[in-house]
């Protein structure tokens, strides 16, 4: 079978197709067999404040296509850009691998590993922008 599993945490939100849901006192697995579903797990949201690092942004993009605020289409290239334009500072074998994924997933319309390709991202980018000249 193929399709999105979430695993829910206790009391974690999730926003399918616009409402939330909260799931219960104990631990749960969910398969979404409706494909293009719009899902998005509430604790990886980022906010539109907290979109303010070359990273962020573009997870922000990848996010309002889960989020279903935004058409796959419309976000395609917009995403593509920011993938390329973060391959370009982030050289290093590893973040070269996660935007490559980021890039094939996102020509292939598969929004939830771009995500998770690019929320890996987050560490490395926190600890070059910590470590920059002032």
């Amino acid at each position: 079978m193929t399709g999105l599993v979430l695993k829910l945490g206790p009391h974690e939100r999730v926003l399918v197709n616009g409402v939330v849901i909260e799931n219960g006192d104990k631990r749960s697995r969910l398969s979404v067999l409706t494909p293009n579903a719009n899902i998005l797990r509430l604790r990886d949201a980022i906010s539109p404040d907290a979109a303010n690092t070359p990273v962020r942004r573009v997870c922000y993009m990848a996010q309002l296509v889960l989020s279903g605020d935004a058409a796959t289409d419309e976000m395609r290239m917009p995403l593509l850009r920011g993938i390329e334009q973060l391959s370009q500072i982030l050289t290093d074998p590893d973040s070269r691998m996660q935007l490559t994924i980021a890039s094939k997933a996102t020509l292939d319309g598969q929004f939830y590993p771009v995500l998770r390709a690019l929320r890996s991202l987050l560490p490395r980018e926190e600890r070059l922008l910590a470590h920059r000249p002032t």
